[in-house]
């Protein structure tokens, strides 16, 4: 029987691969989309698609009810949140009430209107903080110590989660998901500004590339991959949580350094560092231990570090 799947945030790096994937397998694909007044950016990513679109809020919980009547999903991946974390400083306020309080909104209106649907959270490394095991990897148990408004807000929709799971029976499943990136990743965001910068400097359109913390250190994967972990988690016969990382992490330096390496540049010639791109509580490093997806259920990346970014410098070289 076709299966029907609900994506809020579908316009966004995520909701557009796991939209393609989704389509592949079989399923109906309706996504919530939040009214912009430029709509030709709201819907670059999915166009084309197949996808039904609806206009929605996770802070409505009204317009999140009227969806869930008129689409009738399967399944529910919420992938909306106000995803910056650099930004979420300047926007505390509507980053906690965007991530946390709407992933209340939207558990209450799945409860409500039928508790059989399985639901998925992007939950984030970003909870950990710079609390790291022993040996060096954080995983499920590790203690969550965020240090953003982003990462407090996501630690709790991610209790959240555990809570009507729990408390209501609920198929809900929270997907830990480490850094992820792409050539549809937004360029206000590191990797695909780091990525977009070096083309630029390139092509001879600009001197040099303004970065903050350059040792930052990430486990970087590709959203393609992740989102395949996402609908397999979801369809485990039991709902559960999961990390899903490379298990390998490299610093802002070294994504420098292998970006310009593809362009046959030295990162040091143009890379500068600017105090303004730091945040006021710095997260140090980060690297998920996936054994248990892994083991579990069968999933592994198919991108390298190395693959990935030459995806991402090939996307800029065309479109620049």
């Amino acid at each position: 029987m076709r299966k029907t799947a609900l994506i809020t945030g579908v316009a966004g790096q995520d909701g557009s691969y796991l939209s393609e994937l989704l389509i592949s397998k079989g399923y109906d694909v309706h996504g919530i989309v939040r009214r912009n007044s430029v709509p030709e950016n709201q819907d670059s990513r999915i166009k084309g698609m197949g996808i039904t679109t609806h206009y929605g809020d996770l802070l409505d919980p009204y317009s999140l009810t009227r969806i869930l009547q008129e689409v009738n999903p399967d399944e529910v991946y919420n992938l909306g949140a106000q995803s910056h974390v650099r930004i979420s400083f300047d926007v505390p306020s509507f980053t906690i009430q965007t991530n946390a309080l709407g992933v209340l909104n939207l558990l209450e209106a799945v409860r409500q209107f039928n508790p059989k649907i399985k639901v998925y959270q992007a939950s984030s490394s970003e909870m950990f903080g710079n609390t790291v095991d022993e040996d060096g990897y954080q995983r499920k148990t590790t203690p969550m110590n965020p240090t953003s408004p982003y990462g407090c807000a996501k630690v709790m929709g991610y209790n959240l989660m555990r809570h009507y799971r729990a408390a209501y029976g609920m198929h809900c499943c929270n997907g830990i998901l480490f850094n992820h990136e792409s050539p549809r990743r937004g360029s206000n965001f590191v990797t695909n500004k780091i990525v977009k910068g070096a083309v630029e400097i390139h092509k001879g359109l600009r001197n040099e590339l303004a970065l903050g913390n350059l040792d930052a250190s990430r486990d970087w994967g590709h959203s393609k991959d992740y989102v395949r972990a996402m609908h397999m988690l979801l369809n485990n016969e039991e709902p559960s949580d999961w990390v899903v990382a490379t298990g390998e992490s490299r610093t802002i330096r070294q994504m420098c350094e292998t970006t310009f390496a593809h362009l046959d540049m030295d990162y040091r010639e143009y890379v500068t560092v600017d105090p303004q791109y730091f945040r006021p509580q710095e997260l140090d490093f980060l690297r998920g231990d996936s054994s248990e997806i892994r083991e579990k259920l069968g999933w592994k990346p198919e991108y390298t570090f190395e693959s990935m970014v030459e995806e991402m410098v090939d996307h800029w070289s065309e479109l620049v």
